[in-house]
């Protein structure tokens, strides 16, 4: 057996992402810690240096990963849900002050609707504008906006006006609420507008690359999972347009044919033109917001994973941003619930190996239940063959 005292303690980074349905990102990260240990242990090594980073890839779950990350409680305030209800809603701002994160579902989040019949044309983001005022007011210099799983298909308007802003008819009129409005819009009132809603830095969290408007536009491919009839997607689709339209009179910018531009009910077709918003890929703002690259810049190896490491993981979910990130030379591992990918994708990925939890034939509710044990053992596994091997 090894000197215990002999040898060099590694340093190994864990930034998993969530288990769907079985284990947030940080009770991943812990399994796996656990693992790790359980693995110096038994080979007689020092107990390696952990560096726990849980991620999320800018949807459910990322303001409780950032916030653990930065050291803050998220803060709740009063805001409504996309039908306009009275709810609360949470929201974090680094230690420093300088950083707001809102994660949009706390306030228009589809869940937050399921007890209401879908009102696919009047749901809107009016919340989300309540919470980023906050912000503004609470003078930070930058918004971090993760828009994943909304209820609404207005385009963002609905938080312009939650921040002031007017999106009026030919009469002069505000138009309706929702996507309900988007086609009757002749021009946009900024006057009203929050006065910092242009001087901070806005970044928004995007999972996906749909266009605004056609076939595989926001109203098409997402609006029937917010309970858009046929009829209803139609109608939702060409407002979307019109608004577009609009915007790029207004403004100059053409938001119609912008990868990204449909997420969240098209809500960076305002949010880009008008407060001059960045789109950026979930998983790379929270290794950004979290400061995943400092933390890896002396790792000796790096574990991730997810739920499945599959075709959609290439697309800039957890894993994969977590890979491209590493120093060079240092190995990425990513241990999943499920693994899809041939080893030739896997390497091409980035990543050094994947490893499933299953361990064998194994059921969906199976794995749930005894996730956190089975991640622990196969990191465990993971972790002693690396330290038989350096």
């Amino acid at each position: 057996m090894h000197d215990r005292t002999a040898l060099k303690p590694l340093t190994i980074v864990i930034a998993p992402d969530s288990f769907k349905g079985s284990l947030s990102a940080a009770e991943a990260a812990a399994a796996m810690a656990e693992g790790a240990r359980d693995a110096g242990l038994a080979l007689g090594r020092p107990d390696p240096q952990l560096i726990l980073c849980p991620m999320a890839d800018g949807g459910e779950g990322t303001l409780d990963a950032i916030a653990a990350v930065w050291g803050v409680l998220p803060r709740t305030m009063l805001t409504v849900d996309a039908l306009g209800r009275s709810r609360r809603a949470r929201y974090a701002t680094s230690s420093d002050g300088r950083t707001g994160l809102i994660e949009a579902a706390e306030s228009n989040g589809l869940p937050l609707t399921a007890d209401a019949q879908p009102q696919p044309q009047r749901a809107d983001s009016f919340g989300v504008g309540l919470l980023a005022r906050e912000l503004l007011d609470q003078q930070v210099d930058e918004i971090l906006l993760c828009v994943g799983g909304s209820a609404s298909t207005d385009g963002g308007t609905g938080l312009l006006a939650g921040l002031g802003a007017r999106f009026l008819d030919a009469a002069g009129k505000p138009v309706a609420p929702g996507g309900a409005g988007l086609a009757e819009i002749a021009s946009i009132d900024l006057t009203g507008l929050h006065p910092r809603s242009r001087e901070v830095s806005w970044r928004v969290a995007v999972d996906v690359n749909n266009p605004l408007c056609g076939t595989n536009g926001a109203a098409a491919v997402f609006g029937p999972q917010k309970g858009a009839q046929p009829n209803d997607v139609v109608e939702l689709d060409a407002g979307l347009a019109h608004l577009a339209a609009i915007v790029l009179a207004e403004t100059g910018e053409n938001m119609q044919g912008r990868p990204g531009a449909g997420a969240a009910g098209g809500m960076p077709a305002t949010l880009v033109p008008l407060l001059h918003a960045e789109l950026v890929p979930g998983s790379t703002l929270v290794a950004d917001a979290v400061g995943l690259a400092d933390k890896m810049a002396r790792a000796d190896l790096v574990l991730t994973g997810e739920g499945s490491f599959d075709s959609q993981s290439l697309g800039g979910k957890v894993a994969v941003a977590v890979a491209r990130l590493a120093p060079t030379g240092c190995p990425v591992v990513v241990i999943a619930g499920r693994v899809a990918l041939s080893p030739a994708d896997t390497a091409a990925s980035g990543v050094s190996a994947a490893f499933s939890i299953a361990g064998g034939p194994a059921t969906l509710d199976d794995l749930q239940e005894h996730a956190a044990q089975r991640l622990r053992e196969t990191t465990a596994q993971v972790v002693s063959f690396f330290l038989q091997t350096h």
